[in-house]
């Protein structure tokens, strides 16, 4: 089979004002970005009706191994045969990052028949967004440096600024960095330092806000740092906001294009799973809910992360409620949660494969924490055996959860109908009451204790008393109602990426928080998790090019 950019290249695909008209947004609210990608108006956004609310499908997966899942290929798989089975459904995705893009993650398009196009486009540059989004946080650095320079008011202290700089690339030379040298003319010196701009504050918020009002009071509300007096200093206290507002202006609105099958798909926000909320943009599933019957979205990496995110977060904040969630799973992955080596996954291993099952079951559960109804999705690959599948079956029928057998990668929708029809049937079907995880006003640290002890069975949470002391001093300042955003490695319900399937009575070292007033959640950072990551030995930058045709090789 052909390569994923090779099948994209394929593509027939349809002019996206054809694409708009079938999910009833006239040309005049449409923004061409060429001929098969298109920014959605606020003013189309603002006249949809509200009480017109479809089925929210939440697609996520087990823990994340290096066998790969494909849960974005699932998500655009299902919403595909959703359709093919005469339901109205719109695909909201998140935008990839740069970074990944060249390190070794790769793209998030999906991939063999079950894509999102333009594939190299979306992967890259795409229509701005988080160009928008870096500049806005940077332009915000540079007027906190302004701001010091001239000694305005309110006083801001150099050494308490906690407002960093971002940039969408993989750099861990760019961590930690001293600014200002030079002499008195080039500022003062400061310790500082980049993240991800998948991990900025302002990725989050342009995900989180509602409408432009909503992006506006949320970016006032930033802390940038605190006087010598230990007060604290906003965005707004130094004149940023209207600025960063001009930058942010198009990059608010969803973008739309289509799958391989010519269905509309939403492309909008790409906050990480493990350092931030991991979601699309809430205005383009609350906007997609009001075009279609059914909204297929993804959380990014395992349950744990994404989705607990996604339902303690996002659903908070944005009050929206998912009817199902589909759990993505495959044969290969779970023998690796068993403890076969990856170069090993294609022999057949029942032994390997039962104490993998484990991780799929404690996803399971936990998402059934929520009252949700679940379906197990097994992507499944040409090495698996009816017996291994038979297996994963069996296992799902003792929990009552619903399986499917998914051959979407090789066939399209076609090969994820059956899923399509075990998601409508269960969410036609009463279930229990929607719950989240914890109540607003419980304390900050008992927040991340909860999450520790439901989610990832760990035995208690470790930290020191200075981060103890953090968190009372901001719910002392008004910020204990926030959510909290737990950051740590993706590969483990631990905080030790070496511990597979399903570790319990671990230990959950929390090592920093982070407050996002704006965002509106606390950051829990575990273990060694990075805001910045590294390239890997070999990045995939390695192996990129232009043919001789001028397009891109070796984009995954």
């Amino acid at each position: 089979m052909a390569s994923d950019i090779e099948i994209a290249r394929m593509a027939k695909k349809r002019p996206i004002g054809e694409i708009a008209a079938r999910l009833g947004i006239p040309a005049e609210d449409i923004i061409p970005y060429g001929h098969d990608k298109a920014k959605v108006s606020a003013r189309h956004i603002r006249s949809l009706d509200p009480h017109n609310i479809g089925k929210l499908i939440l697609v996520t997966a087990i823990s994340p191994t290096a066998a790969g899942e494909g849960k974005t290929t699932t998500s655009v798989g299902l919403a595909d045969a959703l359709n093919r089975i005469g339901k109205k459904t719109l695909l909201c995705l998140r935008e990839p990052s740069l970074g990944p893009c060249f390190g070794m993650k790769g793209g998030a398009t999906g991939g063999g028949l079950s894509q999102v196009v333009p594939m190299d486009e979306i992967n890259l540059h795409f229509t701005g967004d988080f160009h928008a989004i870096t500049a806005a946080h940077n332009l915000l650095a540079a007027m906190i440096d302004n701001h010091i320079h001239w000694n305005h008011e309110p006083r801001l202290d150099p050494v308490r600024v906690t407002w960093r700089r971002v940039m969408d690339m993989n750099d861990r030379s760019l961590r930690n960095v001293v600014s200002g040298l030079g002499g008195p003319g080039n500022g003062a010196p400061t310790e500082t330092g980049f993240d991800i701009t998948v991990a900025s504050e302002i990725m989050a918020i342009v995900c989180l806000a509602r409408d432009a009002a909503d992006l506006e009071a949320r970016l006032s509300r930033i802390i940038i740092g605190y006087t010598r007096e230990r007060v604290a200093v906003t965005a707004a206290d130094i004149k940023a906001v209207g600025a960063m507002m001009v930058l942010l202006k198009d990059a608010m609105q969803p973008n739309l294009v289509q799958t391989l099958e010519n269905n509309p798909a939403f492309i909008h926000g790409g906050p990480f799973a493990n350092i931030a909320h991991g979601c699309n943009s809430v205005i383009a599933t609350r906007a997609a809910l009001q075009m279609a019957d059914y909204v297929v979205t993804e959380a990014g990496f395992g349950a744990d992360l994404g989705a607990e995110k996604f339902l303690n977060i996002k659903c908070r904040q944005a009050s929206i409620v998912p009817d199902a969630a589909v759990l993505v799973a495959t044969v290969r992955a779970l023998k690796m949660h068993g403890g076969l080596a990856k170069e090993d996954l294609a022999a057949v291993s029942y032994r390997a494969l039962e104490s993998g099952l484990a991780n799929l079951g404690r996803h399971i559960e936990n998402l059934r924490l929520f009252g949700l109804p679940v379906v197990v999705a097994i992507n499944r690959f040409t090495t698996d055996t009816s017996a291994e599948i038979s297996s994963i079956e069996a296992y799902c029928a003792k929990l009552d959860v619903q399986v499917a057998v998914c051959t979407h990668w090789a066939q399209g929708g076609r090969g994820a109908e059956a899923l399509a029809g075990a998601v409508t049937e269960v969410t036609a079907q009463r279930r229990e009451p929607f719950s989240l995880l914890y109540p607003d006003d419980m304390p900050l640290f008992a927040k991340i204790e909860t999450v520790a002890r439901r989610i990832y069975r760990a035995q208690r949470v470790d930290t020191t008393r200075a981060v103890r002391n953090q968190l009372a001093a901001w719910e002392a300042a008004g910020f204990g109602n926030l959510p909290v955003c737990m950051a740590k490695t993706q590969y483990s319900f631990s905080t030790d990426p070496g511990l597979l399937g399903a570790p319990e009575d671990h230990v959950v070292h929390l090592r920093e928080v982070r407050l996002a007033a704006g965002a509106g959640f606390v950051v829990a950072i575990c273990g060694d998790i990075m805001t910045m990551p590294g390239l890997p030995r070999h990045p995939a930058a390695e192996g990129m090019h232009l043919n001789a045709g001028g397009q891109i090789e070796g984009l995954n």
